[in-house]
């Protein structure tokens, strides 16, 4: 089996160390590696002791709940308010296409109510921006300022938003390690979502696969959690690959290669599982796998945890279901997906990131527990992979766009199943969804919008143009079934938490640092090794994490950091600001940053000091290059971008706002992300926090006419 080291999340790699990991991160690791099955012992035990708590001071609660949420109901306005999210749709697109009549519903909507272009975060991307969506405040506040931060001892990236520890007391038993008590689970965002605060006061809230909140928070409400949600292997999404082509065995990115032999027509091998930390030095917990090609190519027969399943040929399973059996009588249960990509004149076999079981998940995924148990149940299996539309796998052409077109609207479906149920079941209160599917399709579709982008095959441009209108006549089929759902008291949201731009050129802000002086590497030259492994630290004054972030190595912060606070700081990211701002493209002859930003001056709170030193808004067609997110160091600055992620929005946050509808006329022109949950809180006649940054958008003689 061979794998990458670490594969990416969207547009960026992770790793995050474990005990229960081996010193060298195997792909795509994030969150949870080895812990799942000993959340396991204590998810439903610890369930149980919530119920009967529950149920003994039930009386107590609902008295209480009920005075609340009278008062509450005295002062609102509106009796639900649905909020519906569309990663990344785009306004400009979005404009152009209502005023050619491709977009009625939007159309509608914008002039029943409200459409403007909504103000996003610095930076512009989905772990920030709906951190901001959730708690009305800005990253200062909320500690959410990129998909990775940097580990400020090992100076190597972490997942920003959540992280798992092991258990905290261990029983050795010779090779046995028996968990006394659960995983330390930690949501790593700061601040209250805005249905939490609804949730104080008696208000119900519905809300699904909103990013940044695994592991889930309780308040008055069901949910779901989203991005960030690992797979069962502790990963942001491994996929395997199987073949018995020895030309495929090369380095996948985001995926493992599994080399098969086919004998008579059976191929014998395994699904691996995650690392089994009850006993040590076991790795990783294997499944038989035994696939069986028909004649003539007809099909495959896989035998895989003692049932048979029939794979057709370029279509995808149901979802299947995985036992793992680490010992001591523990079973930790999954599912997958496979798609047959051929079968002749080589078997070629795609098996989705194993996900949580949603009927009997190992890590919490929902609030209660039980809610994503009564989803399973009522609407079949689905995806619980905070990423689960698996982009790495067309990016390395382990899947087509036909693939992975079918794989995103499978899930697409799967939610908008959820999001209607949630709003029948929601008769009064909060309902609140996010959809994926706009930003993964625009993510590895935009080169088809521009024939002459450097990630365009053959005849791809051509064959797939409609790609992205049609999915925003899907969207806008979706508006219009949820406008259907609204009456006069309610109130709908439509929202997007940034659009999209042509991603051409990477720039490895690394290499630059290095070229300028202030990045080090400890031989004569770099040779372009990953995870910063031959930065010299000790003379090294700023790198760069993420995607755009630039930290300076500051003594007393960082280990072996240099660069002293005050003067000497500030003196450095003037320079640094200085010189970025006039980074020219030379190939192109175009500017390739368009300002950069000091962190201390758009950010205010408690966690500035937790921020990027400086911020590098990007000019339109570039971005931080896929080497920059890794922490490669080499020679190059500029490359072109030939992986089907060809669109993205890390550029300047201000030429990527997202969009914002309501069903009501709201008073500003210029709306920000951070004033949807003061809205929301203004409609269900809550105060608004002090600590929030953004203000209701409804207008006043609206809010005084229904007081009087």
């Amino acid at each position: 089996m061979k794998s990458s080291k670490v594969p990416a999340l969207p547009g960026l790699l992770v790793v995050l160390f474990s005990s229960s990991l081996p010193s060298v991160a195997q792909a795509y690791v994030g969150p949870g590696a080895g812990f799942a099955f000993v959340s396991s012992f204590f998810i439903m035990f610890a369930t149980f002791l919530v119920v009967g708590a529950v149920l003994a001071t039930w009386p107590l609660r609902w008295v209480f709940l009920a005075l609340r949420s009278r008062k509450a109901r005295r002062r609102s306005r509106v009796r639900k308010v649905v909020v519906l999210g569309l990663d990344g749709l785009d306004p400009d697109l979005t404009e152009k296409w209502m005023n050619e009549g491709a977009l009625p519903n939007f159309a509608r909507l914008r002039d029943q109510g409200s459409f403007r272009r909504l103000r996003t975060t610095f930076p512009a991307v989905s772990p920030v921006a709906w951190s901001s969506f959730q708690t009305g405040c800005n990253p200062g506040r909320h500690r959410i300022f990129d998909f990775l931060e940097p580990n400020r001892r090992s100076h190597l990236p972490e997942l920003s938003s959540a992280r798992i520890g092991p258990p905290r007391r261990v029983l050795r038993l010779g090779r046995w390690r028996i968990p006394l008590s659960k995983p330390d689970i930690e949501l790593r965002r700061k601040s209250r979502p805005f249905w939490c605060i609804l949730g104080d006061h008696g208000v119900f809230s519905s809300v699904i696969r909103v990013p940044i909140t695994f592991p889930p928070e309780k308040f008055r409400g069901v949910s779901l959690s989203g991005m960030c949600v690992p797979d069962l292997k502790g990963t942001q999404g491994t996929f395997a690959y199987y073949s018995d082509d020895p030309a495929d065995e090369a380095r996948l990115t985001g995926g493992t290669h599994v080399a098969v032999r086919l004998e008579n027509g059976v191929a014998r091998t395994h699904v691996a599982g995650p690392e089994n930390a009850l006993r040590e030095g076991a790795g990783e917990i294997r499944i038989p796998l035994t696939l069986r090609v028909g004649k003539n190519g007809s099909g495959v027969q896989a035998m895989v945890g003692g049932a048979r399943y029939a794979l057709p040929l370029r279509e995808y399973t149901p979802w299947i279901p995985l036992e793992f059996r680490p010992g001591l009588g523990t079973r930790v249960r999954g599912t997958c997906r496979f798609y047959l990509k051929e079968t002749e004149p080589h078997l070629r076999l795609y098996m989705s990131p194993i996900q949580i079981d949603p009927e009997r998940p190992a890590l919490p995924i929902s609030h209660p527990y039980a809610y994503s148990v009564y989803l399973a149940k009522t609407q079949g299996p689905f995806a619980t992979l905070g990423l689960a539309e698996d982009t790495w796998a067309l990016n390395e052409r382990v899947l087509d766009e036909d693939a992975f077109l079918q794989q995103v609207y499978s899930i697409h479906q799967e939610r908008e199943r959820m999001f209607f149920d949630a709003i029948d079941k929601t008769r009064r209160g909060l309902t609140a969804c996010v959809f994926d599917a706009t930003d993964r399709i625009q993510h590895m579709f935009w080169r088809t919008l521009e024939a002459d982008h450097p990630s365009n095959r053959d005849k791809e441009a051509e064959e797939y143009r409609d790609t992205i209108p049609d999915l925003y006549r899907r969207m806008d089929d979706l508006v219009g079934r949820t406008m259907a759902k609204i009456e006069d008291d309610s109130v709908l949201i439509v929202m997007s938490d940034h659009g999209f731009k042509s991603f051409q050129r990477g720039v490895n802000l690394n290499s630059w640092l290095l070229k300028n002086g202030y990045l080090a590497v400890k031989g004569d030259s770099a040779s372009g090794k990953e995870w910063f492994e031959e930065v010299d630290w000790s003379r090294t004054r700023a790198s760069a994490v993420g995607l755009g972030g630039i930290y300076l190595n500051m003594a007393g912060r960082e280990r072996d950091g240099i660069v002293q606070r005050g003067e000497e700081a500030e003196t450095l990211k003037r320079e640094i600001g200085e010189k970025l701002r006039a980074l020219v493209d030379e190939e192109r002859r175009t500017p390739a940053v368009r300002d950069v930003y000091d962190s201390r001056e758009v950010y205010k709170g408690p966690y500035v000091d937790e921020a990027p030193d400086l911020l590098v808004g990007f000019a339109l067609g570039y971005r931080a290059s896929w080497g920059c997110a890794t922490g490669l160091v080499d020679d190059r600055v500029f490359e072109d971008n030939e992986k089907s992620w060809s669109g993205d929005h890390c550029v300047n946050p201000e030429d990527v706002p997202g969009v914002f509808f309501a069903s009501r006329p709201i008073a500003s022109d210029a709306p920000h992300i951070m004033d949807i949950a003061p809205t929301v809180l203004d409609l269900f006649g809550l105060d608004v926090p002090a600590y929030c940054d953004g203000a209701p958008l409804m207008p006043a003689d609206e809010r005084a006419a229904a007081e009087t």
